[in-house]
């Protein structure tokens, strides 16, 4: 494999063989592998959460480091029932927790948050958003 031929062959063998792990892919191709949104892509580049390229002002990326980034990312399934069991057991050792007096004391702060008019705030005529002593404006 000496002279010209010999170089370009090996060349294009070493061409083919890594263009399909290093080959560059932009924002379109990306989003579309990782099934998400061309802004989500951007958002990802722009706080530097996901590996990319700058090429100018295109953004480039290569698929086996988006594949490793994506293994780095990997969420073990968690069993059900295990969870369950590990949830009785901490309420098994707690014998004075009050199960109804917590989920009553949570539906009255969810509700405390939510708007009502009858929390509004006296004297206020609505509309106008003045606050008004005695009625009067």
């Amino acid at each position: 494999m000496k002279g010209k031929n010999g170089k370009s062959q090996v060349l294009e063998a070493c061409q083919s063989s890594n263009e399909e792990d290093s080959s560059l892919l932009d924002v379109h191709d990306i989003a579309r592998y990782l099934k998400v949104q061309r802004s989500t892509i951007y958002s990802l580049t722009e706080t530097k959460q996901i590996p990319h390229y700058r090429v100018g002002r295109q953004i480039r990326f290569k698929k086996p480091e988006i594949e490793k980034w994506l293994e780095e990312r990997k969420e073990p399934a968690v069993d059900a029932i295990v969870e369950a069991r590990k949830v009785i057991r901490s309420l098994q050792r707690k014998p004075n927790l009050d199960v109804d007096r917590i989920v009553k004391k949570t539906i009255e702060d969810v509700r405390g948050r939510q708007y009502t008019s009858l929390q509004e705030k006296p004297g206020r005529i609505k509309g106008l958003g003045k606050e008004v002593e005695d009625g009067i404006i």
